[in-house]
């Protein structure tokens, strides 16, 4: 059995996810919690139950929105290329989505995203160069805008990635690196291009996953370590952001 959490904070609010698997032979049960469901007083909303056959297919009820989630996985091959297949449907919303992905080699392949409505297609081509930088430019015939990726793995495992969004003209760059003490930290920036005052915002994320049997004091610690650093974050953030609104008065 397997738990996992994860913390964010910003500026604005602060949000939680927890999610416990058991495994039962090929399928893998999961309850996920959001929100106020781990914040706030224990309840049932924001609870979704998951199950799983890995690379075959993923079953989600959504308990609040009473929402089924169908998701099915299958790979062929195109001209000796291996094709990645991903159908997704659901029932509350009526809506499907298929996503595909062509690998061409190592370093070359094309994602399509088709939502099963006219222009709902997204594209996006991933060019591999050298072996620690990728390049991901993409296209999105709905609203005809395009977005560009660049990221590249450092010499210690981390990710540094730096993103812009032609739509909403927004400009992100992210860090992500492995805790000391197990799990992963991220800290994504982000500037909205299109607004008269260009403030950064910063958003802090912190996630955990547990071996079940590992003694629950020591997963308690780490969670309350995790949560209070990214609690000091967040003061340590507003603080720089009633600095910046005085310059910009």
């Amino acid at each position: 059995m397997k738990a996992s959490f994860r913390g964010s904070y910003d500026a604005d609010n602060s949000d939680a996810t927890g999610s416990v698997a058991f495994n039962a032979g090929a399928l893998n049960l999961r309850a996920s919690v959001t929100g106020d469901t781990l914040t706030n007083t224990p309840s049932l909303n924001n609870l979704t139950l998951s199950v799983e056959n890995p690379g075959l297919f993923n079953i989600d009820y959504n308990l609040p929105k009473k929402d089924v989630k169908f998701q099915f996985m299958n790979s062929v091959r195109v001209n000796d290329k291996p094709l990645n297949l991903t159908y997704t449907h659901s029932m509350a919303e009526n809506r499907t989505v298929l996503d595909g992905t062509l690998m061409l080699d190592s370093n070359h392949k094309v994602s399509v995203n088709y939502g099963f409505q006219p222009r709902d297609c997204k594209v996006k081509y991933s060019l591999g160069c050298g072996c620690e930088t990728t390049v991901e430019p993409s296209y999105d015939f709905g609203d005809n805008s395009w977005d560009l990726a660049v990221w590249r793995r450092l010499y210690d495992g981390s990710v540094v990635r730096g993103s812009y969004r032609s739509s909403t003209k927004v400009l992100g760059m992210d860090f992500r690196t492995k805790a000391a003490a197990g799990g992963s930290f991220k800290v994504t920036a982000s500037v909205n291009l299109a607004e008269e005052k260009k403030i950064p915002k910063l958003t802090a994320e912190s996630i955990w996953d547990f071996e079940m049997c590992i003694k629950v004091t020591k997963c308690e610690s780490q969670l309350k370590a995790s949560w209070t650093a990214l609690k000091v974050w967040k003061s340590d953030y507003k603080s720089y952001l009633n600095k910046e609104n005085v310059l910009f008065r």
